[in-house]
């Protein structure tokens, strides 16, 4: 029984994460027996290694400038479940996920007995739990964001407007792969006949892959650095200022407080998209618009500002890819003062090479901790981290709150950035701004 909100959570978090063997097989008939509400929207698709959230966050901020109400599928959450299923921004209330928790159990419940391997997994439930409430919730515009790959992701049982894949590195290989190529050709899984497709900045192997996938589906690519581009960048430590070029568009000094330069790639890709989608649908595309949606776009997590004197940053940065693109706007805007990184790393990512690319920027000391990770996950061991990076520059923190205090207390002159996780973020910042 689901009575409380409680509930609600205990019965999604309750459910295992992964099968054994990757399929669409069961959504399909989850959703089938749903009533298929998912048949009812006709979203952006997003998948991507990295950038999805940022560049979701911008294309919300770009509808909203119409005044349109913008529903959004993301993952994970930052502090609080709800803000998976948002509608311009705002989570949906906690009586509204218990009562879809009460819908979808029962059905949840049957697949349980008439499956082999069992009914849907937890991000099987909470994707139709958002199909569920923009069914019946009707928005403007839907933005639904890929929990992991694409290929065999829940959300693809959707039928988009239009798919946006706005970075391939390595990261959950496990699933995904070991090449690039791999990992390119099950992120562009989402691609679907006939239907536009934007691609961000993505290597040649990559680009290779998914170019493949969308010629045998025939559908359009739009690709960073081909269709469309940015120039004239310039960078200080609180924003990013560029101009955006298509064929058809010049945009000149659109600035983001999204800091780093892969979130310039972000804006860009989201802007094509925008683009794309509005002429699609024969609605106004102009110049004011985005320039007043890239400007007041956030996103909370990535690169954040949580406070000055002594400058404290959180960034979600948790794998490779991520790693060094946060390296890069370091090396590039923070070159004279002393950086001190409280870093914690889940133990299924490739944490050691994560910490060395960090070493290499030389006005670093890195503080390895642990934090309380979500189920069946385990943090990196920080003690043989430490003992493998072998640095005078690395220190082992047990205890983060402890250590963050008297980074702040008695660092007032460096910059602070905790980073490594999604989940150790969150805790942070919600420890950060109570």
């Amino acid at each position: 029984m689901i009575n409380t909100y409680e509930d609600a959570l205990a019965f999604i978090h309750g459910r295992g994460k992964f099968k054994k063997i990757p399929t669409l097989k069961r959504m399909q008939r989850f959703m089938d027996l749903l009533e298929d509400p998912q048949t009812k929207i006709r979203p952006i698709h997003v998948a991507g290694t990295n950038g999805k959230g940022s560049t979701v966050a911008f294309l919300r901020s770009l509808f909203e400038q119409q005044n349109l109400t913008v529903g959004t599928f993301t993952s994970p959450f930052l502090i609080k479940f709800n803000e998976r299923i948002s509608v311009n921004g705002i989570p949906i209330t906690d009586n509204e996920v218990t009562e879809l928790a009460r819908k979808v159990k029962p059905i949840v419940d049957q697949l349980d007995q008439e499956l082999p391997e069992g009914g849907p997994t937890e991000f099987e439930i909470v994707t139709a739990m958002m199909f569920i409430y923009f069914a019946s919730h009707p928005v403007d515009v839907v933005i639904v964001e890929v929990g992991i790959g694409g290929l065999y992701d829940s959300t693809n049982v959707l039928t988009p407007a239009l798919s946006i894949i706005t970075t391939i590195g390595y990261d959950h290989m496990q699933i995904l792969g070991n090449t690039l190529t791999e990992i390119a050709t099950q992120k562009a899984g989402i691609i679907k006949p006939g239907v536009p497709v934007v691609v961000g900045n993505i290597g040649t192997e990559a680009a290779a892959a998914i170019l493949k996938v969308a010629e045998q589906n025939g559908a359009p690519v739009s690709q960073l650095g081909r269709e469309f581009n940015y120039r004239n960048l310039v960078e200080t430590q609180s924003s990013e200022q560029f101009d955006f070029i298509n064929e058809q568009t010049n945009i000149s000094q659109i600035t983001t407080q999204l800091i780093g330069n892969y979130q310039v790639d972000n804006a860009v890709t989201a802007i094509q998209a925008f683009e794309l989608y509005q002429r699609q649908q024969q609605k106004p595309f102009t110049v004011e618009m985005v320039k007043k949606g890239i400007q007041v776009a956030t996103w909370p997590g990535r690169f954040e500002v949580i406070q000055q004197k002594p400058m404290v940053i959180i960034d979600g940065a948790h794998n490779i890819p991520a790693i060094e693109a946060l390296v890069s706007t370091l090396k590039t805007q923070f070159t004279k003062e002393p950086i001190s990184i409280l870093v914690a790393v889940l133990a299924d990512k490739q944490a050691e090479k994560m910490m060395s690319r960090l070493l290499m920027i030389e006005n670093v000391e890195l503080y390895l901790t642990t934090f309380n990770a979500p189920k069946n996950r385990q943090v990196s061991s920080i003690t043989k981290l430490a003992q493998s990076l072998n640095s005078r520059r690395v220190h082992v923190v047990e205890n983060w709150q402890t250590g963050l205090a008297e980074l702040i207390k008695n660092q007032p002159d460096k910059v602070i950035l905790v980073t490594g996780s999604l989940y150790f973020i969150s805790d942070v910042r919600r420890w950060l701004v109570k």
